[in-house]
């Protein structure tokens, strides 16, 4: 049976359509290959990939984990037949050929690691004592030498031996760059070691003196602030965690204000709104509870008469916005940025520490804003993401 005109049209235009989209296709990847540029800017954009790449894998220092992800984009990058990667005591990465290198590795990279200079090895027993030859060029962070990276090949030419060393120059940043991560959690560690010292001689020694007034007049009401005294110093003093939750942290805020309130009475007053879809934002640990302490100790205590403090947590879209707020006796605005920015000591530690926190973890956008004036209260206002993947509380 003939094949209808309709069918013959039909197949003849999803040929047509089938070609226009092979030629689309063609035309895009040419085009695509051609926005690539020369091939000094290809080459380019190959070492600055690798490079990336490799630095992915070394935030953490030098590790066997790391190293040996690293090792492999490093590798690509020199071009060389093998490389490795060591710290001061051992191999940590091993990637490419010539593995029955490797045991002698450490022995090859000795003067290197006590040195501190490049050495060049020819093949052969006098040399690496294999069929490559090989470079190895000292990683230091600072004064130290903390690793080497070694790259073997067939020869070692003028190439491969400036190559390695910018190599090895370049993990040196990625291990510095590590350990000044790693000193700024040790850093915000000892600022919430010091946020505790300062609540541990002046708030407990008022707390105990509060609690021994109710003993003998009102017994049922001492038991309740020693309870509520021994839970807020179990979550102030607990040894884990830098981060904690916004509920968490307002019920500690709860119990504090319980007990300044058994020694102030009616002088402390307080107001609390908080949107329920923000509790389980993540903040710094001990973040909130020494700007109340702050709002009662230097503003509301030298304060005539009853003060107010006014705490707000709101859903700011991507962010949660916390607010205290109080009638006090307010600050000097020049004298606070002063302390803030570390030129003078000053009774508000507490503030500082928080804000320094705050832009180490977040960033300087981040730190506290805080409006105030002598005679005008303090409105202290504190912002953090809701979504910190990052952080555990």
């Amino acid at each position: 049976m003939p094949d209808s005109p309709l069918l013959t049209a039909a197949a003849v235009a999803v040929i047509a359509m089938a070609i226009a989209v092979v030629v689309g296709v063609g035309l895009k990847v040419l085009r695509s290959f051609r926005d690539l540029g020369t091939d000094a800017e290809r080459a380019t954009y190959h070492t600055l990939h690798a490079a990336s790449q490799a630095g992915q894998h070394l935030r953490r220092g030098l590790n066997p984990a790391g190293a040996s992800k690293a090792s492999r984009h490093l590798r690509t990058l020199l071009g060389c037949d093998a490389l490795a990667i060591t710290d001061t005591s051992g191999v940590l990465a091993w990637d490419g050929a010539a593995e029955d290198l490797k045991p002698r590795l450490m022995e090859l990279a000795a003067e290197v690691l006590v040195g501190g200079r490049t050495a060049v090895l020819s093949p052969g027993p006098d040399g690496t004592g294999g069929a490559l030859a090989a470079v190895i060029a000292p990683v230091r962070a600072g004064s130290r030498v903390v690793g080497a990276v070694a790259a073997f090949a067939s020869s070692a030419g003028s190439g491969l031996v400036r190559a390695a060393g910018e190599v090895a120059d370049w993990v040196a940043v990625q291990v510095e760059l590590a350990e000044l991560d790693a000193s700024r959690t040790q850093l915000m560690e000892a600022e919430v070691r010091a946020l505790r010292a300062q609540i541990s001689p002046h708030f407990i020694y008022n707390s105990l003196n509060a609690i021994a007034s109710f003993i003998n007049t009102d017994p049922a009401r001492a038991r309740e602030l020693v309870v509520e005294f021994a839970d807020f110093t179990r979550y102030s003093f607990r040894r884990h965690g830098d981060f904690t939750t916004l509920a968490e942290e307002l019920r500690c805020i709860d119990r504090y204000l319980l007990l300044e309130r058994a020694r102030f009475g009616e002088r402390v007053q307080v107001s609390l709104r908080v949107a329920p879809e923000v509790l389980s934002t993540v903040i710094p640990f001990l973040s909130l509870q020494p700007l109340v302490e702050n709002a009662v100790r230097h503003g509301l205590e030298a304060k005539e008469g009853p003060g107010h403090i006014t705490i707000t947590a709101d859903d700011a879209g991507a962010y949660a916005q916390v607010t205290i707020e109080d009638d006090g006796v307010g600050m000097d605005p020049e004298q606070l940025q002063s302390m803030l920015a570390g030129h003078i000591d000053g009774e508000h530690v507490g503030l500082r520490n928080v804000d320094a926190r705050l832009r180490q973890v977040y960033g300087d956008a981040h730190g506290l804003v805080i409006e105030t004036a002598p005679g005008e209260g303090t409105l202290i206002t504190m912002k953090v993401p809701k979504s910190q993947p990052g952080h555990d509380a």
